[in-house]
């Protein structure tokens, strides 16, 4: 393992350095970046499938001249797993990347992207397996300002430099938290290596353990994109180019993910009250039905896919919440049973969510335009970008046989087990916590409905869409590759759920492979088969069957009947495309019956003919949802930031006097505090 480890160091790093050797020649530059950045994504899942399988943790180590900072590095089986993840969606994106860039010649250096995306894929791979708290904290900030430059590429246009400023903003609040995070183990320890951390002298005392737990939240929950901490998600996403927005929903915000397990599951070894995966729960519950509601609204496609990030992360916190109370509770193999369904839905979600985006992406590329509203009809146009999607669409609504569906029935299973908790407020809470997630689930449904029927289908609603074209070979390599493997995550639970056992088991201490599959593994049960089992393997077995059953009967007892073609739903009418059912109208009915959360406005401006106020000349109509969040928690604050710098604007006097009088002052009153 210590030589495919320095291996995808050295290739990332080459990834890094070379690009910008070749000035003015585009293609090279392109063909060196992505083909070093593809490769290190194979060697990092061979890495990773390795990391799992080990029986005990790879370590390397070098010290360094500053105090409490080491270049550690540790592989066990979380990271491993956060390795693998962050490599099946970098290998993906970087294929994809070599035909999606041609977009930016001639705007962007190819060279300089391309070394971008491997400096930020590097970053990533460092974070999870770093073992040093300063080492982690100076990667977690390379990470982001890598993912800052990445997403302000197209700097020129109209908001992007806002969106970036933004993000880069909420990342620097999140860092901020994790910082005294780690000084609050620093202080206990005397130590930064992640090895003091599990194995303290002492324990932490509980006052500064639940200080320890609301700072990790708020730090690694900036990053994840936590309800209210989400805000700069719908801004970043849609901003950055459609292989770096795959790679930060996809991955980067899974980085948070890892760091809250780490924390909470490592660190402070599993022992915690049980109110605190009570948090996560409600925290997990609000942003997964908060998210995709506000994603339903959406019309610009990133802009959708960046809500439901929100929304899959909400359904992760569930799996990682429940665990974390059947833990406080000593109910060990439950607990193992929610963090698993929580990995599970990690990599699901880095799968068909990198997928989705580089779909969007693909439609951008063709269609020059990210608005739902101009699409239309491109299934015939983009026949295999239309199929990627369409498994995307699929399994992010969780429906069989595909990834999302397993994961997000473990995690309903594991909420559906309170009934062995001892306490009353729990047994409840945690089934209302499974109805939301049905409640999201639907939704979901809807809002994916929505972006593959009013983009893939009907007619063409702009000039672009009608004449658009497959993308590049490239784009649908990397694009078929995600497909395939949320098809793979799906079917096939058997190959998946022993290798997250491994991540669970040390973590949890129970290991519950042999109790959550059956029947060599072709029947997923939690429990036992007669209390829930599914089996996505006969599922789509079944499905399959049912449709060439139809074909079969179709083709037989239509032997001898003439074809009769006719438009759909002609009406005795031309159809145009301004007759088609929009995404303002699909959504409207969501709109209304939650108008108390979206808070929506409404303007109608209507222009009458002369001749008579009864006939209307001209209409337009626009409606807003108010961002609830920004307009009651971020702009208070903000206003209130900049009032109080206002008046602190005083002291800035420009008076040389006033300036060595501060001195003085200062100098005084350390004197004093010194005797």
């Amino acid at each position: 393992m210590t030589v495919l480890l320095v291996g995808l160091l050295a290739i990332y790093i080459a990834g890094v350095i070379l690009p910008p050797c070749f000035p003015g020649k585009a293609r090279i530059q392109n063909l060196v970046a992505h083909g070093l950045a593809a490769a290190a994504g194979f060697v990092g899942i061979v890495l990773g499938v390795a990391g799992l399988l080990s029986t005990a943790p790879l370590t390397l180590s070098l010290a360094s001249n500053i105090p409490h900072l080491s270049f550690a590095i540790r592989l066990d089986p979380l990271a491993a797993f956060f390795v693998l993840t962050i490599s099946l969606v970098g290998l993906a994106a970087s294929i994809y990347a070599s035909g999606y860039v041609v977009e930016f010649s001639g705007r962007v250096s190819v060279g300089l992207l391309g070394s971008l995306l491997n400096g930020f894929l590097l970053s990533m791979t460092l974070v999870v397996l770093a073992d040093n708290g300063f080492f982690f904290l100076i990667l977690w900030e390379v990470m982001s300002l890598l993912s800052y430059v990445l997403v302000v590429t197209e700097h020129e246009k109209p908001g992007v430099r806002e969106a970036g400023l933004f993000y880069l903003i909420m990342t620097h609040v999140g860092t901020a938290f994790i910082i005294l995070t780690f000084l609050i183990f620093f202080q206990e320890t005397g130590s930064f290596s992640f090895e003091a951390f599990r194995h303290p002298d002492q324990q932490l005392p509980e006052g500064l353990r639940s200080i320890a737990f609301f700072t990790a939240l708020i730090g690694f929950g900036a990053k994840a994109g936590i309800v209210p901490l989400h805000v700069w998600l719908p801004y970043a996403h849609p901003a950055a180019p459609s292989h770096i927005s795959a790679l930060m929903s996809g991955v980067m915000i899974k980085t948070a993910i890892y760091g809250l397990i780490r924390m909470y599951f490592d660190f402070m070894g599993g022992e915690f009250p049980w109110w605190w995966g009570f948090t996560l729960l409600v925290a997990g519950t609000v942003s997964a039905l908060l998210g995709v509601m506000y994603a339903l609204m959406e019309h610009d496609l990133k802009s959708l896919l960046a809500f439901h990030s929100v929304e899959n992360i909400g359904i992760i916190l569930l799996g990682i919440g429940a665990g974390m109370i059947f833990h406080t509770y000593g109910l060990h193999e439950l607990a193992a049973l929610g963090l698993l369904a929580g990995l599970y839905h990690t990599i699901n979600h880095a799968a068909f969510k990198a997928l989705l985006f580089l779909g969007a992406g693909a439609l951008q590329f063709s269609t020059h335009t990210r608005h739902i509203e101009e699409y239309g009809g491109l299934l015939r146009r983009m026949p295999w970008t239309g199929a990627f999607f369409l498994i995307g669409a699929v399994s992010i609504a969780a429906l069989p046989p595909t990834n999302g569906f397993v994961s997000e029935w473990l995690v309903f299973q594991s909420l559906f087990l309170s009934f062995q908790l001892p306490t009353l407020f729990l047994k409840l809470m945690l089934p209302i916590a499974a109805a939301m997630l049905a409640l999201t689930g639907a939704l979901a449904l809807a809002c994916f409905a929505k972006a593959f029927g009013m983009s893939f289908l009907a007619q063409p609603r702009s000039v672009h869409a009608r004449h658009a074209t497959e993308v590049p070979w490239s784009m649908r390599v990397g694009m078929g590759f995600l497909a395939g493997l949320c098809m793979v995550l799906g079917l096939a639970p058997m190959l998946v759920v022993p290798l997250l056992d491994r991540v669970t088991t040390p973590l949890t201490g129970a290991a519950i492979s042999s109790q959550v599959l059956a029947l060599d593994g072709w029947v997923v049960a939690p429990v036992t088969v007669e209390f829930s089992s599914i089996s996505t393997p006969v599922l789509a077995m079944l499905l399959v069957g049912a449709g060439a059953l139809g074909l079969l009967i179709a083709r037989l007892c239509g032997k001898g009947l003439r074809a009769r073609y006719y438009k759909t739903w002609g009406c005795g009418l031309n159809l145009t495309p301004r007759m088609e059912y929009t995404a303002t109208g699909f959504a409207q009915p969501v709109k209304q019956v939650f108008e108390t959360i979206y808070q929506p406005t409404v303007k109608l401006e209507q222009e009458f003919l002369e001749q008579s106020k009864y006939f209307i000349k001209h209409q337009r109509f626009e409606s807003h949802i108010e961002p609830v969040f920004e307009k009651y928690l971020y702009r208070p604050v903000v206003a209130w930031l900049l009032a109080a710098a206002d008046r602190l604007r005083i002291i800035q006097a420009g008076s040389l006097h006033l300036y060595l009088t501060y001195i003085f002052v200062t100098l005084v009153l350390l004197l004093l505090w010194a005797g």
